[in-house]
């Protein structure tokens, strides 16, 4: 096993601030969703995916892989959402194996009712506070951390 390259200091100090301020707006979001009795954060986050699919739904991974929670946790979450008839769950009838989640129309009218409370909060918790170069400069950066995360996931290695 490699071992990493010692951050330096601004590394280190760039990644408090990404953990920091995502913290503190994700909980500032969360409390206003929590204030006009919409769905949790969490919940939001798979109707957004979901409505976004369109009617075709997402294959259970591939939900997982776009949501922030593991894949465990997604599944479980999906069946809270199940049960609160806002997704539903259906096995591929050509690979039993497959799952699908499908958003349904409760969870479509959820969906629209929570998206103005939620974008709110990014603006208020988080985009109010940076300047448009400092959007732009932010949103570079994250992207291409990300990025080159994606590119390592596709590439084969010995470690995996």
């Amino acid at each position: 096993m490699r071992v990493p390259r010692r951050t330096d200091e601004l590394g280190i100090e760039a990644w408090r601030a990404v953990l920091l301020s995502y913290n503190a707006a994700l909980r500032a979001i969360e409390h206003e969703l929590d204030r006009v009795g919409t769905v949790p954060l969490t919940w939001y986050d798979v109707l957004l995916e979901l409505n976004g699919a369109g009617k075709s739904g997402l294959r259970m991974r591939e939900l997982a892989d776009r949501v922030v929670l593991s894949r465990t946790r997604v599944s479980r979450l999906v069946d809270e959402m199940a049960r609160a008839g806002l997704v539903r769950k259906e096995t591929d009838t050509n690979d039993r194996r497959v799952v699908w989640a499908l958003l349904t129309s409760e969870g479509r009218t959820t969906f629209r009712r929570t998206v103005p409370v939620y974008l709110a909060g990014i603006e208020k918790h988080f985009a109010a506070h940076l300047t448009d170069e400092e959007k732009k400069i932010t949103t570079a950066a994250l992207l291409k951390v990300a990025d080159a995360h994606r590119a390592s996931a596709c590439e084969p290695s010995a470690d995996r």
